[in-house]
């Protein structure tokens, strides 16, 4: 069953991306063993990493999306593929605050305040395209709004949601990117933002059991419209043990000789996810034969 959708008024004003992430947060938060409100934040990133690495054409593509603010969960990371599949990095992933005062899990607090978002598309050709541009509130959705509009002049509304169960395990995460297209008329643009200002939090929707497509049909009331794509998207990390091979070659001969002297076996943690890949010293000394 799809869990994502783009859609496109008939008017050609307003195209806009959906996903229900909830199965992409859980399996986050059961490899990186976050506390709540770091499963809110990170839930948060990779829906949006989702949503923005899915419009990516060429197979190989990726984005990165690199939030650095001043919070004490420190550096986040989420990489989006053409697919929709994305994978995804906190620094710290256990961060205990209080509830903001909403009574709300803090992902501001969390994230911090202060600090940048930085958007890099790797075409695979060239030098990859990165945008950067401030933190401006912490809650990552704005901040990915802020983005589009003074990085890529883009009107853009977005909105991301990550609701947790008491028992810090993920019972739904969702978002959306709507973006007016060129020339789109003043009519069009009242009545999205009419929408918008109306519509319940996306984690309510979801919890009301609707579907992404019913969510289209909520944001994007008032226009005739259509489905472009439907598409299946996951948590998916692609390490191998050869592209670990080709990380540890390019540490060095001298330190891969020097650690396979030290310790009978050496293991490699993926930072995605809970592969561990293990090398002999002899293993060791052959990568270090290629790094000459």
């Amino acid at each position: 069953m799809s869990n994502y959708i783009s859609a496109m008024t008939k008017s050609g004003d307003v195209v806009c991306y959906i996903i229900d992430s909830t199965n992409i947060v859980a399996r986050a938060e059961q490899i990186h063993k976050t506390s709540a409100a770091v499963t809110a934040a990170l839930g948060r990133l990779l829906t949006a990493a989702s949503l923005m690495g899915s419009r990516l054409k060429g197979e190989t593509d990726s984005l990165n999306l690199q939030l650095k603010g001043n919070g004490p969960a420190g550096s986040f990371l989420a990489i989006g593929e053409p697919s929709g599949d994305v994978r995804g990095y906190v620094q710290n992933p256990i961060v205990e605050l209080s509830l903001n005062q909403h009574g709300k899990l803090d992902v501001a607090g969390v994230v911090g305040r202060d600090g940048y978002l930085h958007v890099i598309r790797d075409y695979g050709f060239g030098e990859p395209y990165i945008g950067t541009s401030p933190i401006i509130s912490g809650e990552i959705a704005e901040d990915i709004t802020h983005y589009y509009a003074t990085s890529e002049q883009t009107p853009t509304v977005c909105a991301l949601g990550v609701l947790i169960d008491k028992d810090l395990t993920v019972i739904n995460a969702g978002g959306f990117i709507a973006q007016l297209l060129p020339g789109a008329k003043e009519k069009a643009i009242e009545i999205l933002e009419a929408n918008v200002n109306t519509m319940p939090p996306i984690t309510q929707l979801l919890s009301d059991g609707r579907s992404p497509e019913d969510i289209a049909g909520i944001l994007l009331s008032g226009f005739e419209y259509e489905i472009l794509e439907r598409r299946t998207t996951e948590y998916h990390c692609n390490c191998t043990r050869e592209r670990v091979e080709r990380i540890l070659i390019s540490v060095g001969a001298d330190d891969l000789e020097q650690m396979a002297e030290e310790q009978p076996v050496t293991e490699v943690n993926c930072h995605f996810c809970p592969k561990v890949y293990r090398f002999s010293p002899d293993e060791l000394r052959s990568l270090a034969e290629q790094a000459k």
